[in-house]
């Protein structure tokens, strides 16, 4: 398992370099057309439609970065401000937004040296690749067919087809080094994208206030949409048992007198229907706040969560103590959505969940081996699940390679409010 995972990961950051060295050559047109429509801003029209497109060509081409830097385990935030209506602002404030934007100067500076960097790291992972495999089957083979003389590793030039053989061991140390080297040399380039395309203190600041204002409106939509939620299921389910236990009973008051026995049928289909309107109470508490977790914490409800599934999971988990309440009951159902995509989407074999508390940060993740690709922009769930999260100021990352394992990230900085005894 170790060395399969160590070769996936390996050959992935081998397809991101080579991926990468070719975006690299695109970096210098790109700069030039920004300068273009830069310098050409100040005509109306040409000049401010050009920029506009170079602008977002710019951008394209950061995000693809960024979204290499994901691949690699190095997430990298967009830091734009939002756009101004170009409609509604005019011509002139659109341009400030792009000029005083210092994100935009951001991936202009790094257009030069990023590529330069990226094409350097891309040819060092691609050169001791491609030498491992010459070594390994190409050498032998042209040796034999073409009686093509020259030299390999140790051996240069070879002088016969023993040597020439020999280039087969010493292709695969060179193999394996080159797998082994590509995933450092990857991480290289993108700390070194990392430190142009990610947002600076200030941006972050914007960032900040930008996300806090949109999570509380999703957090105030979120609690509309289940008060309605709530009042629907008591309207629909409760609250009309209860009236039809009201009109039973008083039914069976008029024939109390001159019908016991049909009175007495009244009385027993009303607590009958009294019974049925107290599970719908039950369920609609649970969904509320699961006794469970009220009872037995995250830990608990989880674990009670996981045997209830058709996969088999495991929960590895410590927490020292108890959680507030409404950080324990979102991450539970967080949690719950998560498995939910586990049983719906990935056709695994068998799945974990992993939970710790350390330097102030509640970590979850829920993992998988199944199929992978899984997407948030697919509408798996994973939009909603964030959006939890994103009311306690909360993170999610999601790692999901082709042919998985898929492990959703679940971040949320709280503390412990009670330790457990």
């Amino acid at each position: 398992m170790r060395i399969r995972a160590w070769l996936r990961t390996g050959v992935r950051a081998m397809v991101d370099g080579l991926f990468a060295t070719g975006l690299a050559l695109l970096n210098v047109p790109v700069l030039m057309l920004w300068l273009a429509g830069l310098v050409l801003s100040p005509m109306p029209l040409l000049g401010t439609d050009l920029l506009a497109v170079a602008t977002t060509v710019v951008r394209w081409r950061a995000n693809l970065e960024r979204r290499l830097g994901a691949r690699a385990g190095i997430p990298i935030r967009r830091p734009y401000l939002p756009p101004p209506d170009r409609a509604e602002q005019g011509t002139r404030t659109w341009f400030r937004w792009i000029i005083t934007d210092p994100a935009t100067w951001r991936d202009m500076a790094w257009l030069l040296p990023g590529a330069l960097v990226s094409i350097g790291l891309g040819l060092i992972i691609i050169a001791i690749t491609v030498y491992g495999l010459v070594g390994v089957g190409l050498l032998p083979l042209w040796l034999h067919l073409g009686d093509i003389w020259f030299g390999y590793g140790l051996y240069w030039p070879t002088s016969d087809y023993g040597e020439a053989w020999l280039s087969l061991p010493q292709g695969l140390v060179i193999l394996v080094a080159g797998l082994t080297v590509a995933p450092l040399l990857r991480t290289t380039d993108v700390l070194f994208a990392r430190l142009f395309l990610a947002p600076t203190n200030a941006a972050e600041l914007r960032l900040r206030v930008a996300h806090l204002t949109t999570t509380r409106a999703d957090a105030i939509d979120a609690q509309a949409a289940e008060l309605r939620r709530i009042e629907r299921d008591l309207h629909d389910g409760a609250q009309a048992r209860m009236v039809a236990v009201g009109m039973t009973i008083g039914l069976a008051e008029r024939l109390v007198r001159r019908d016991p026995a049909a009175a007495l049928k009244l009385l027993a289909e009303a607590r009958a229907t009294s019974t049925a309107a107290l599970v719908d109470l039950r369920h609609l508490v649970r969904g509320i706040h699961p006794p469970v977790l009220a009872e037995r914490g995250l830990e608990g409800a989880v674990q009670a969560l996981a045997l209830s599934l058709p996969v088999p999971t495991e929960v590895i988990s410590h927490l020292p103590g108890r959680l507030d309440t409404p950080v324990e009951s979102a991450v539970y159902f967080a949690v719950a959505e998560a498995f939910a995509n586990v049983v719906r989407h990935s056709h695994a074999r068998s799945a974990w969940v992993t939970i710790g508390h350390t330097g102030g940060v509640l970590r979850v993740a829920v993992g998988d081996d199944g199929v992978g690709c899984a997407d948030p922009d697919r509408g798996t769930g994973l939009h909603g699940l964030e959006r939890r999260l994103n009311a306690f100021d909360g993170t999610m990352a999601v790692s999901s390679p082709p042919g998985g394992p898929t492990i959703v990230t679940m971040e949320v900085p709280c503390a412990l409010s009670s330790p457990k005894i």
